[in-house]
Order: structure tokens, then C-alpha cells, then sequence
């Protein structure tokens, strides 16, 4: 089944016509899950799902979202590499230091950690607990690390 949410912008014809046929409202959010061939006889497209009727207290859950975009961060954050010295006239305090041989094999090999794009990564937070479930506002509440800013959009698994 599909789940979907947020506010929408533009809409394009093809994504109207999906949206039409599941005789659902628009929405920027838009993913797909699993269902268990008993909900799946019990469901029709363009019904309502809501937390009440997936989830319940005392449960454990995976929590998938992105988490935090920190932009391009050097190795000392972004690996935690050491460093070099800090006094006696060193011009050398954040830099990687060696990255590769010299002679043989005179490259540097793949995989080798570097300064770079950190954070905005998908991730999971696994098996965590529901702490209650609020079926007036519709809200799940989850005692845990969930990955990503405050406000942004995640998919909740049942384990």
C-alpha cells in the first residue's frame, strides 16, 4: 500500500492521474509498504490509515528518516583524524597527512577517507520503543534517537 503526506507544490499530469485513480488528495509525500495478506483484504485503495490502527503501546519499532546535513566538513570532523601539532610553528593542524605511497604504487588507493559531504544520509533507528499512541491527533510517540531534523518526515517500521 501506499502512504503519503506534505504539503504540494507542483503536480504534475502523470502523478495527478495516480492520485486520481486512488481517488486520494495530492501530497508531496509519497511511499509504498508492505502489508500482511490479512490487512490487505480488509483494505481498499484510497482508505485511511492511521497510527491507532498500526501501531500500539509498549511496541518496537525501526524509524528510517535523513539525518542531519552538516555540508562539507574536513577529516578531523568527519572521520576524526587527529590532527597535527598545534604549537612550535607547525602549519600543519587539520590536514589529513599521508594518503599514499610514494614510489609504489605512486596512487592513492579507493576508499580512502577524505574530506567531503558529511550528514544527509538515510538511516535507521532501530528498535525503538512506543511510548503511547495518540489517536485524537494522530500522533506516534517514540522514546529514542530518530534520525533527521526536527519536522522532517520518517517512515516508521514494526519489527
Amino acid at each position: 500500500g501506499f502512504v503519503s503526506g506534505g504539503k504540494l507544490s507542483k503536480l504534475t499530469k502523470p502523478m495527478k492521474g495516480h492520485f486520481d485513480k486512488a481517488s486520494a488528495a495530492p501530497s508531496k509525500i509519497l511511499r509504498e509498504f508492505a502489508f500482511t495478506e490479512e490487512d490487505d483484504e480488509e483494505m481498499s485503495v484510497g482508505d485511511q490509515v492511521s497510527v491507532k490502527d498500526v501501531f500500539e503501546a509498549e511496541e518496537r519499532v525501526d524509524v528510517v528518516g535523513r539525518t542531519l546535513g552538516r555540508g562539507f566538513q574536513g577529516v578531523m570532523k568527519r572521520h576524526g583524524f587527529s590532527g597535527g601539532k598545534a604549537s612550535h610553528g607547525s602549519m600543519f593542524h587539520r590536514a589529513p597527512g599521508s594518503i599514499g605511497q610514494s614510489a609504489y604504487p605512486s596512487r592513492v588507493f579507493k576508499g580512502m577517507r577524505g574530506p567531503g559531504h558529511m550528514g544527509d544520509r538515510r538511516r535507521k533507528s532501530q528498535n525503538l520503543r512506543v511510548v503511547r499512541v495518540d489517536s485524537e491527533r494522530n500522533i506516534l510517540l517514540v522514546q529514542g534517537a530518530i534520525p533527521g531534523s526536527p519536522g522532517n518526515y520518517v517512515q516508521v517500521y514494526k519489527r
